[in-house]
């Protein structure tokens, strides 16, 4: 089955198929960086980031773009708060953002752009609206006239009679970079420069002052993917008015289609309710690491639910979801295991009777985790294909039945898994000096009959975090320090 994905844009599950063969022009709406991003934000960068690399498994060249929102009105008052130019406070949050993509193994786009050092291109953009038509001056700022683009409200799902009774003038302006669904405002393309701005001005054509939120991801998208590109990805609180926006000044200058697949994250709620400073429920990454919590645990749950499903964030389901990763990180670790024991001849060759029926569902596992992805993303049932593998494998392991073959086939399964989710440590730690002359004594002692001593030594490893394994295939040290 080739890949299909939902498109906001169609309200349908639909063949992904790129305007260009082999490559795809995907963006991502990036961070508004003046403050923290939170959990819920990171929720929509680990669905693209996952979106990205299952395109790319599926032999697409991906060209991944995503912006960085360095003046808004948030970041103005903000710095103006804080009493600091705008680009110091711009900068130490986006530090701080990258931090959390690589504490979550978010790959890094493949280009990052700051709305700052796209102006120039945001300029020529209002100029070309103003020069077809689509944008008119006012005492304060350039606006878009959404009565005058005839697609208006397909993505945001206007119905068709809203549509139609939109007239020129009909609806009031919004200078705000972001307002509520039931306002259907004309929006400020660029807006001028009024004192509460301080030093944060450019200077245009139509006169002095900054762009407006909508028009920089525009800009920016079609400098480096072009007037037609084929994903714009984003959280679902964007579809309106951001994106729908976006899609309006696009085609409105470019004439041509802007982007063919929509694709959007849901919420991520807390305790079941949308996160909210009033509530007191709005975490960050730091939070989750302060818990106790690795990033990839979070990683995990995130992907533990669809991405057009609401997900639940409890701290017992961030638990269960840490738990659960580190069985998998153990089982991962003993698959390699045996199979260095096995390749070695560690194990007499009399004590392996294969399962046949270990080797058929490692093979029915890697297609069902394929399947499940090339539909729909379909990430929660992408795990199930794993661990029932997992349940299978290991009942064959402890009984000594599992052969070099399946366990290679095994462990190349849990690479290709781990290629996409991106949870899993998959290289093995060793032993210090010290405590790899304690394993060796407690071996001597046990061979020499000597039980007691042994267990002693074992004991003192299981204190010092090593678990020693008795298996039909030898002894395993499990390393217990964390992930």
């Amino acid at each position: 089955m080739a890949f299909k994905i939902f498109n906001t844009l169609t309200r349908k599950v639909e063949p992904f198929k790129p305007l260009h063969s082999g490559r795809v022009g995907m963006y991502a709406c990036g961070p508004t960086v003046y403050n923290f991003a939170h959990i819920g934000n990171l929720r929509s960068f680990i669905f693209a980031d996952v979106l990205r690399r299952w395109l790319e498994y599926s032999s697409l060249e991906v060209k991944h773009v995503m912006n960085i929102t360095d003046v808004d009105d948030k970041t103005i008052k903000r710095s103006q708060d804080e009493g600091i130019q705008l680009f110091e406070l711009t900068r130490r949050y986006e530090k701080a953002f990258f931090d959390d993509f690589s504490a979550l193994r978010i790959r890094q786009p493949t280009i990052v752009s700051r709305a700052t050092e796209h102006i120039v291109e945001m300029i020529e953009l209002v100029k070309s609206l103003m020069e077809r038509g689509y944008a008119y001056a006012t005492e304060d700022g350039i606006y878009f006239s959404i009565a005058k683009f005839s697609g208006y409200g397909k993505l945001a799902n206007l119905s068709k009679q809203q549509a139609k009774e939109l007239k020129p003038g009909q609806y009031s302006r919004i200078a705000a970079d972001q307002y509520e669904k039931e306002e259907m405002r004309d929006f400020a393309l660029w807006k001028f420069y009024k004192p509460e701005d301080g030093a944060v001005f450019w200077d245009a054509p139509f006169g002095r002052g900054r762009p407006g939120w909508h028009i920089e991801c525009s800009a920016m998208s079609m400098k480096y993917l072009g007037s037609s590109f084929d994903v714009h990805t984003g959280g679902v609180d964007l579809i309106f008015p951001h994106h729908q926006n976006e899609i309006a000044q696009s085609e409105a200058a470019t004439g041509k289609q802007f982007v063919k697949h929509w694709v959007h994250c849901e919420h991520l709620l807390v305790d079941g309710k949308k996160m909210s400073k009033s509530l007191g429920n709005t975490f960050t990454l730091r939070d989750v690491v302060e818990h106790g919590f690795s990033p990839l645990a979070f990683r995990y749950f995130i992907l533990s639910g669809h991405y057009r499903t609401q997900l639940n964030f409890t701290w017992d389901a961030l638990k269960a979801s840490q738990e659960t990763l580190e069985r998998l990180n153990d089982f991962a670790a003993k698959v390699r295991w045996l199979i260095k024991q096995l390749t070695e001849q560690k194990v007499p060759l009399k004590a392996r009777s294969p399962d046949p029926g270990l080797l058929i569902s490692i093979n029915d596992s890697r297609k069902a985790f394929i399947h499940h992805m090339d539909d729909d993303l379909d990430t929660p049932q992408a795990l199930t294909a794993v661990h029932e593998v997992v349940g299978v494998a290991n009942k064959a392991i402890d009984s000594g039945r599992a052969d070099i073959e399946s366990l290679g086939k095994l462990n190349e399964l849990i690479v290709m898994f781990n290629k996409i989710f991106d949870v899993l440590g998959l290289e093995d730690t060793t032993l210090n000096e010290s405590d790899a002359e304690m394993v060796a004594e407690r071996e001597r002692l046990r061979a020499a009959r000597k039980y007691k001593e042994a267990d002693v030594l074992r004991e003192a490893l299981h204190k010092r975090g090593i678990r020693l394994e008795d298996t039909p295939y030898g002894v395993r040290q499990r390393h217990e320090k964390g992930m």
